[in-house]
């Protein structure tokens, strides 16, 4: 968590509701993420921020005095760029335009990864899907990433990446795959059968409707398209796993604390 207005960054556990403190972060990042338990001694905690052509990474450890600051060359401009994601020690992102980008912390490397540039028809049907508002996100299961792509009320569309080259994921495929897309972070599930070959959104305010979902098996949103042309976009929330029995207990307090 970061405090809005200083260069305060910090973890904060929702249960036991200890806070374990970070440098002072002179980055105006634009994602932030970490590999492991901030408890662990393995812990790192990487910020980045991008402009244009250029991508600047602070890095350090729970108990640091510093940041370590870094600076590249893109080569290709990132925008519309995913949540970060670690796996197999470095943090993986990827652009609107389909590519894939990597971090590993221990040699202070930022590099495109080796793979095809991802070809999705948001990103190239600039006709049909030029103006229409996008956003991509990333994940991991069990080793493997995964990219989606949802364009306002169009289908999500969802690829894994295999032998460096990513292929479309099927609706057979889909099946026994649950996603939960955020601007943050995005989470695959296949231990959820009530709930299976679904997208569900995150959302953002105060508005008691459930979250957006969209279904592949019945080829369509729950809500109607107008809605879902504004609910689409970044928002910032996250999803918890798994939820604490007591969530609603712990919402309650900290409106009562925030009020």
């Amino acid at each position: 968590m970061a405090k809005t207005g200083t260069k305060e960054v910090f973890f904060f556990n929702l249960l036991s509701r200890e806070v374990i403190t970070l440098p002072e972060c002179d980055l105006d990042f634009s994602k932030i993420a970490f590999s492991c338990p901030p408890t662990s001694d393995n812990c790192v905690v990487v910020a980045i921020r991008f402009k244009e052509y250029t991508v600047k990474i602070n890095t350090c450890h729970p108990g640091d005095a510093k940041w370590v600051t870094a600076k590249f060359d893109n080569g290709t401009r990132m925008y519309r760029q995913s949540n970060l994601v670690y796996h197999n020690d470095r943090f993986y992102c990827i652009n609107g335009a389909g590519v894939l980008f990597n971090f590993h912390p221990s040699s202070g490397m930022w590099t495109p990864f080796g793979v095809h540039k991802l070809s999705c028809p948001y990103i190239c049907d600039r006709v049909q899907y030029g103006r229409k508002a996008k956003t991509v996100a990333l994940a991991e299961k069990k080793g493997e990433l995964y990219v989606m792509f949802a364009c306002m009320n169009e289908i999500p569309m969802v690829y894994k990446l295999v032998s460096l080259r990513w292929e479309e994921v099927s609706r057979t495929t889909l099946d026994s795959l649950t996603i939960f897309f955020g601007f943050h972070n995005s989470e695959l599930r296949t231990n959820l059968p009530w709930m299976r070959s679904k997208v569900y959104f995150s959302r953002f305010g105060r508005d008691p409707e459930p979250c957006i979902s969209y279904s592949f098996n019945e080829n369509l949103y729950n809500s109607d398209k107008e809605w879902c042309r504004v609910e689409l976009c970044h928002r910032p929330m996250l999803w918890i796993d798994p939820p604490p029995k007591n969530l609603l207990d712990l919402m309650s307090v900290s409106s009562l604390h925030n009020s």
